[in-house]
C-alpha cells in the first residue's frame, strides 16, 4: 500500500469532513434567523409537537417502564451484596434522571420521529414541492423546516420527562411488588438523594441539547437529500446514525461541564 495515497486519501476525508460541517453550521445559522423572525406558524407547530410528541409516547413509556424493571432488577441484586436495599429508589431515579432518561429518550426520538422528519422533507425535495414553495415566494425553510425542528426541540424534554416518570414507576413495580421491598423506603430514598438544581435541571438541559441535535441533523439530512428515491432512504438512515452518535458524543461533554 502507497503511504503517500493513504495520507491523501486521509486528507480528503478530514476535508470534506470540515466541508461537511462548515454547510450544516451554516444551515442552522440560516435556519434559526428563519425560525426566529415572524410570522410565527403556530399550527404548524402544533402539528409538529404532535408528529414528534404524541406520536412518541407509545414507544418511550413502554421502553421507560422496562428500563425502569431492570435497573430496579439489577440495582437490586448488587445492593444487597451490600445490605444497602433500601436505597434502590436512589439509584434508579438518579440513573434515570441524569442519564439514561435524556440519552435514551432521545435515541428512540431519533429512531421515530426523527428519521421519519427526515424522510418527510425529503420526499419533499423529490416531489419538488419545496421548488415550488420557492416559486411561489414562500421560504421553505420558514414554512416547512423551522416548524419541524421548533417542535422536536419542544416536544424532547417532555419526553424524557415521561421517560423518567415510568422507568420510576417499573423500578418501583420490581423493587416492591415483585422482591418485597418497602414502599416508603423506595420513594423516601430518591427524594432525599434527588436535587432539582443539579440532577432534575441538568437532565431537562440534556434533552432540550439533544432535541437540537435530533431536530437539526433531521431537518439538515432531509432539506440536502438528493432527489432519488435512494435519497430519501439515505437521508432517514444517516439521520438515526448521526443523530445516536450526536447525543452519545454530546452528552459526556454536557455531563463534564455540568460538573456531576
Amino acid at each position: 500500500m502507497n503511504p503517500i495515497a493513504g495520507v491523501g486519501r486521509l486528507g480528503a476525508w478530514a476535508i470534506g469532513s470540515v466541508r461537511a460541517l462548515g454547510r450544516f453550521t451554516l444551515f442552522a445559522r440560516t435556519l434559526l434567523g428563519a425560525g426566529a423572525s415572524p410570522p410565527l406558524r403556530l399550527r404548524r407547530l402544533v402539528a409538529e409537537v404532535y408528529d414528534a410528541g404524541v406520536l412518541s409516547l407509545l414507544i418511550v413509556c413502554v421502553s421507560g417502564f422496562a428500563v425502569g424493571m431492570v435497573l430496579g432488577l439489577q440495582g437490586h441484586n448488587t445492593l444487597v451484596r451490600f445490605g444497602a436495599e433500601e436505597n434502590l429508589g436512589a439509584v434508579v431515579g438518579l440513573s434515570l434522571i441524569r442519564e439514561l432518561g435524556p440519552v435514551l429518550t432521545s435515541l428512540l426520538v431519533a429512531g421515530r420521529a426523527g428519521s421519519a422528519m427526515a424522510a418527510e422533507i425529503a420526499a419533499m425535495v423529490v416531489t419538488e414541492q419545496l421548488d415550488g414553495l420557492r416559486m411561489m415566494s414562500v421560504d421553505p425553510l420558514d414554512f416547512v423546516v423551522a416548524p419541524k425542528a421548533l417542535g422536536m426541540i419542544l416536544a424532547m424534554p417532555l419526553l424524557s420527562t415521561l421517560f423518567v416518570v415510568f422507568g420510576i414507576l417499573g423500578g418501583w413495580a420490581v423493587g416492591v411488588i415483585v422482591l418485597g421491598g418497602d414502599a416508603g423506603a423506595y420513594l423516601s430514598t430518591l427524594e432525599q438523594a434527588t436535587e432539582f438544581s443539579e440532577d432534575v435541571l441538568g437532565g431537562l438541559i440534556k434533552a432540550a441539547v439533544f432535541g437540537v441535535l435530533v431536530g437539526f441533523i433531521a431537518t439538515y439530512q432531509g432539506f440536502t437529500a438528493r432527489a432519488t428515491t435512494a435519497g430519501v432512504s439515505a437521508a432517514a438512515t444517516s439521520t438515526v446514525v448521526i443523530a445516536s452518535v450526536a447525543t452519545l458524543i454530546f452528552d459526556y461533554f454536557i455531563t463534564a461541564l455540568w460538573g456531576y
